[in-house]
């Protein structure tokens, strides 16, 4: 049976989460609770379609739960954190925030709380999620256990140290809406060339799904980029003019932004 599960935050990447558990339970989430502070039709919207538990104040809730999902931004992790301190017995807090790892939440819970850090991306809501995770200083078998289960109904899951995660977040967090604004230009391109919005969309979405279907033959990126670049040719043409116009160096310039804001948005 499924451990029961408090979700502190409404918000899209909770809702992937739960959703993940609703397929891997078959409808059945009884023992999952919700709350959310500022939005109550966001509340009412997530039990009509999962049939979650709601909670007005997830203080009235806590000693009945065994593991508590943090689904809010990281500037609220200390206020809730502090909140929680007085009130938990032992249970295992995940938190799935930007630059929260283990340590930070270690610092504002009771000595030898087990916790842990996991970063999903909303690839989690169709199963196919690359999340990173890391564990603190005072998890046991049972609480790896609860971790695999959260992983497994989301996609795949990657092990990493808490400093790892921060130098990847970038990577598998963020990168998806770096590949997103790719597939958007190309639409948008596409359908100036007179071609319908919903033409464009259904040529594009299949295309970078062909790619990706490649990319998982295990072949090197740059192999396949070859294949489909003729020197001299039409392909060759339109690389120079990404390469020109600095194409490589500002996605490396995103994903270090990236990794310096997710690093101070909790100091």
């Amino acid at each position: 049976m499924m451990q029961s599960i408090l979700f502190i935050g409404a918000g899209r990447m909770a809702e992937s989460i739960i959703a993940g558990l609703y397929r891997k339970n078959g409808g059945n989430l009884e023992n999952v609770f919700i709350s959310n502070r500022n939005d109550s039709n966001r509340l009412e919207f997530l039990v009509e379609k999962y049939e979650v538990k709601m909670v007005a104040d997830w203080k009235e809730i806590i000693n009945e739960v065994e593991v508590i999902v943090l689904a809010i931004p990281p500037d609220q992790h200390p206020i809730i954190l502090e909140q929680m301190n007085l009130l938990i017995t032992n249970q295992f807090i995940v938190t799935i925030a930007a630059g929260i790892g283990p340590t930070f939440l270690e610092t504002y819970l009771p000595e030898k709380t087990p916790v842990a850090w996991m970063m999903p991306n909303t690839a989690a809501e169709v199963g196919h999620s690359m999340t990173l995770f890391t564990y603190g200083n005072h998890v046991k078998v049972q609480h790896e256990q609860t971790m695999e289960f959260l992983l497994n109904a989301i996609g795949h899951s990657h092990y990493c140290s808490e400093n790892d995660i921060h130098l990847l977040t970038a990577i598998t967090g963020s990168a998806p809406a770096f590949l997103y604004l790719f597939v958007e230009a190309i639409i948008d391109t596409t359908e100036q060339l007179g071609v319908s919005r919903k033409v464009a969309s259904e040529l594009v979405s299949e295309m970078v799904y062909g790619s990706i279907e490649m990319l998982k033959t295990g072949q090197e990126p740059q192999e396949l980029r070859s294949q489909v670049t003729t020197p001299g040719g039409a392909t060759a043409e339109g690389i120079k003019v990404l390469k020109e116009g600095g194409f490589e160096e500002l996605l490396k310039k995103a994903v270090l932004a990236t990794n310096k804001k997710a690093k101070g948005e909790n100091e």
